[in-house]
C-alpha cells in the first residue's frame, strides 16, 4: 500500500473513532440533563449556514469567519458556543476534504507528511508558547506579514520577483523552511487564526502548484480538529442541534465544490489565492483596531 494511502486510512480511522465518541458522549449527557426527548432535528438556517460556508471552505477561502458570521447575524446559537459548534460539527467535512484532494491531487509525500506533522506538533505546543503573545499582538503581526506577502505574490505574478512555482514537493532548506513555518501556523491555530490562507501562501512563495496546498492545508487541519472538538465535547461547550446539521450539511457542499478545484486554471486559483490572503489580512487588522478600541474602552469605563 502506498504511503499515502496509509495515511488516508489513518485519517478515516480517526474520524470513525472520533464520531463514536461523539455519539456516546452526546446520548449520555442527554441522559443525565433528562433532555432525551429534546428536539435535535437540524434548523433549516443551520443546514444553509454549513453548506455555504464548507462550499467556500473547499476552494480554500476558509469556514470560520463565514460560518461565525452568519450565526451572529441570525442569531443561531449564544456566541460562547459558536467555537466549540463549529469544531465539533465541521471533522467530517474537513477529513472529507482531505480524503478527496489527498487523493486526487499529486503532491510529494514526504513534503506532505512533514508540513502536516509540523502543523500538528505546533498545535500541540501552540498552548504554552503562543499563548505568551497577546491575541492582538499575532493579529498585527499576521495581519501585516499576509500584506507584505500579497505584495510578493502580485510581483510574481506581474513578471517580477520569485516566479509561480509548479514543483510538487519541496527539499532542502526550502523543506525545512516549510517545516518551520508550520509549526508556527498550528500554533497560531490555538489563537483562532486560520491554517488555511498562510498556508496557501507559503506553498506559493515557495515556488509549488498553488494546488498542492489543498491536500496539505486541509489535511493538516483534518488531524487537528478531532483532538480539540474531543475537549469541546467534555465539558458541553458546543450546540448539539446546530452541530448536527454542520455534520449533514458540510460534507455534501464539499462534495459538490470539489470538482471546482480541479477545473480552476492555475491563473485564477492564484487570483483566488491572493484574494483569501488579502481578505484574511484586512480581518485580522481590523480585528486588532476593534480590540484596542474596546480594551480603551474599558480603561476608560474602569477609571470613571
Amino acid at each position: 500500500m502506498e504511503p499515502k494511502n496509509i495515511l488516508v486510512l489513518l485519517l478515516i480511522v480517526i474520524a470513525i473513532v472520533y464520531h463514536l465518541f461523539w455519539f456516546v458522549a452526546a446520548r449520555e449527557r442527554r441522559r443525565a440533563q433528562r433532555a432525551a426527548d429534546g428536539d435535535i432535528r437540524p434548523r433549516g438556517i443551520s443546514l444553509v449556514i454549513a453548506f455555504v460556508a464548507n462550499f467556500f471552505d473547499t476552494l480554500g477561502i476558509g469556514s470560520y469567519a463565514t460560518t461565525t458570521s452568519m450565526l451572529k447575524l441570525k442569531q443561531v446559537i449564544p456566541d460562547e458556543r459558536i467555537p466549540g459548534t463549529l469544531n465539533v460539527g465541521y471533522v467530517m467535512a474537513t477529513v472529507v476534504q482531505a480524503v478527496i484532494f489527498m487523493t486526487i491531487i499529486e503532491v510529494e509525500f514526504i513534503t506532505l507528511i512533514s508540513i502536516i506533522g509540523a502543523a500538528v506538533l505546533g498545535a500541540w505546543l501552540g498552548a504554552g508558547v503562543v499563548a505568551n503573545f497577546s491575541r492582538r499582538q499575532v493579529q498585527i503581526g499576521m495581519g501585516t506579514a499576509l500584506l507584505g506577502a500579497s505584495a510578493l505574490m502580485i510581483l510574481s505574478m506581474s513578471g517580477y520577483g520569485p516566479a509561480p512555482g509548479e514543483a510538487l514537493g519541496l527539499e532542502g532548506p526550502k523543506l525545512a523552511l516549510a517545516v518551520g513555518i508550520s509549526v508556527v501556523l498550528g500554533a497560531l491555530m490555538m489563537l483562532g487564526i486560520g491554517f488555511y490562507a498562510p498556508c496557501l501562501i507559503m506553498i506559493s512563495l515557495l515556488g509549488m502548484n498553488p494546488r498542492v496546498s489543498y491536500p496539505i492545508m486541509m489535511g493538516a487541519c483534518a488531524f487537528l480538529m478531532p483532538a480539540g472538538s474531543v475537549q469541546f465535547i467534555r465539558k458541553d461547550r458546543y450546540d448539539l442541534r446546530t452541530a448536527i446539521a454542520f455534520l449533514i450539511a458540510g460534507p455534501f457542499a464539499v462534495l459538490v465544490a470539489a470538482p471546482l478545484v480541479d477545473a480552476i486554471p492555475l491563473f485564477y486559483l492564484r487570483i483566488l489565492v491572493l484574494a483569501v490572503v488579502f481578505y484574511t489580512a484586512i480581518r485580522m487588522l481590523r480585528s486588532a483596531a476593534t480590540e484596542r478600541k474596546a480594551a480603551v474602552a474599558r480603561g476608560m469605563t474602569q477609571n470613571a
